[in-house]
């Protein structure tokens, strides 16, 4: 990616919106999809004479976040004001933390390219949101702007690493463990596309060995993993050109342009003293005793990593296939819920990544939640295979029916008529028939061509519409064909 002499340094700042009913410092709705501005009140507006006040439930998921992290929780913390003047901000200042925040200090286990990764996490700090500006047509070329405030004032979480990611693959990889977490806790329902997870990415070069950092870019709206890792190669390699021709880096904030896959300067980048960070006001120092924390870190669940151990530890699966199941929480419970019906982890495992994963993405929460087959029917279904009333041929057609229809394996098998064929007199009238139709491949079975076996077998399969036992087919194609 960058010359040998150069050192990429990557810090990410994510934004995960928190799964409140109610805003921030107001008891506005945080529901998505409602009609513009109809979301709001004086507060998250931001009218002369409101007071804040914070709401304990968003306090509570930071510190549920920051505790999974290996955060050091600040006893004391406080709100500040940070000023700037953007049209979608109603304040023209945003209530966020800034010297005292309510977490520092944590770490983040990341594993890329086989090579483990302890990535530190700088701060986690609780603000509010600003609201959505929407353009009519391309930014640059807008005929008209908007504004839709009901965003403005939802609660929001900033999870700020350290410099110590070093290469846009290894940001990538944080972001995703990262959002998996998140998950996990249930803090952010880590919808991308919708702005409920957010990253800005800030980058810089160095001559490698140098202990000081280069001048720091930040990169803006990139809006999925593949867009975060595309938007940092591109400034690596603007960079690392930069510096080859002797020009001077500039301190700036960047947009990534998707659909021309590269970044563009969007304003100068400001020193937190452009912000002139002061304490709010209207809300007093933010108290978390010892005995809050300590209740909230026993309702932990397990996390990914520890799940991920679990599994392949317990149920013998594969790291490859332990990691693909612990991707979502949903998805997990999913997987155990059916092997708790069904007590064969692996042929468990092998359905739901290869079958049910076909039709849902395995980190979506929220669509494995109302997968249409829930645990015990695809547990049922598994225990028709094993005790033979079903081929597995036969079982992934009804895999595909049970997912359209909501309606269990016994229903459609006895509907269809799909019960295995496995009586032996039968099977053997129709392999009879198969070997009398097929002289030529008889004769071909005989004189040492093994693939024959499998053409006389698939015959068989077709006769009785793929519901012949194989293991009773092929037993009776071993006694019934000619020896040489």
């Amino acid at each position: 990616m960058t010359s040998p002499a150069l050192e990429t340094i990557i810090g990410l700042e994510v934004h995960a919106q928190l799964s409140t009913r109610s805003k921030m410092f107001c008891g506005c709705s945080t529901a998505f999809g409602a009609a513009p501005n109809s979301q709001t009140c004086p507060v998250c507006q931001g009218m002369p004479g409101v007071l804040p006040v914070i709401n304990r439930s968003a306090v509570e998921l930071g510190i549920r976040t920051a505790l999974a992290l290996g955060c050091r929780i600040n006893e004391h913390n406080r709100f500040a004001r940070k000023h700037y003047y953007y049209p979608d901000m109603p304040k023209n200042y945003q209530i966020s933390q800034y010297e005292e925040p309510l977490a520092e200090h944590g770490v983040l286990a990341i594993e890329v390219g086989g090579t483990p990764r302890a990535i530190g996490i700088q701060r986690v700090h609780l603000e509010e949101d600003v609201g959505k500006l929407v353009h009519e047509g391309a930014l640059e070329t807008a005929r008209s702007s908007t504004v839709d405030f009901n965003r403005a004032g939802v609660p929001l979480m900033e999870i700020v690493s350290k410099p110590d990611l070093r290469s846009p693959e290894e940001a990538a990889g944080y972001l995703r463990a990262l959002r998996t977490i998140l998950l996990y806790l249930g803090v952010c329902d880590g919808n991308m596309e919708e702005g409920s997870l957010r990253c800005d990415a800030n980058i810089s070069l160095r001559p490698a060995g140098s202990e000081e950092y280069g001048v720091k870019v930040e990169i803006k709206n990139m809006n999925s993993f593949r867009n975060v890792q595309h938007a940092l190669e591109h400034e690596v390699r603007r960079q690392a050109r930069a510096l080859d021709e002797g020009e001077r880096i500039v301190q700036e904030t960047r947009l990534w342009d998707p659909e021309r896959a590269r970044t563009v300067s969007m304003r100068s980048k400001e020193y937190a003293h452009d912000y002139r960070y002061f304490p709010e006001p209207d809300l007093p120092p933010l108290q978390v005793g010892a005995g809050w924390v300590e209740a909230i870190r026993a309702g932990l669940p397990e996390l990914p990593a520890a799940r991920r151990q679990r599994f392949a530890a317990a149920y013998g699966l594969s790291a490859y296939d332990a990691d693909l199941l612990t991707q979502g929480r949903a998805l997990a419970d999913y997987f155990e819920a059916a092997v708790r019906e069904h007590p064969r982890p692996k042929a468990v495992a092998n359905w739901a990544l290869n079958e049910l994963l076909r039709e849902l993405p395995a980190d979506d929460d929220r669509a494995v939640a109302a997968c249409p087959i829930p645990p015990r029917n695809l547990a049922g279904l598994l225990r028709l295979i094993d005790d033979g009333t079903i081929s597995g041929k036969i079982a992934k057609d009804v895999f595909e029916k049970m997912y359209r229809t909501g309606q269990d394996a016994p229903s459609i098998i006895e509907r269809e008529g799909l019960t295995q064929v496995a009586d032996s007199g039968e099977l053997s009238r129709i392999v009879d028939q198969v070997l009398a139709a097929n002289p030529k491949v008889v004769e071909d079975w005989r004189s040492g061509k093994k693939a024959a076996l499998g053409f006389l077998v698939g015959q068989v399969m077709k006769a009785t519409q793929g519901r012949a036992n194989p293991g009773l087919v092929n037993r009776l194609l071993g006694e019934k064909l000619p020896t040489g």
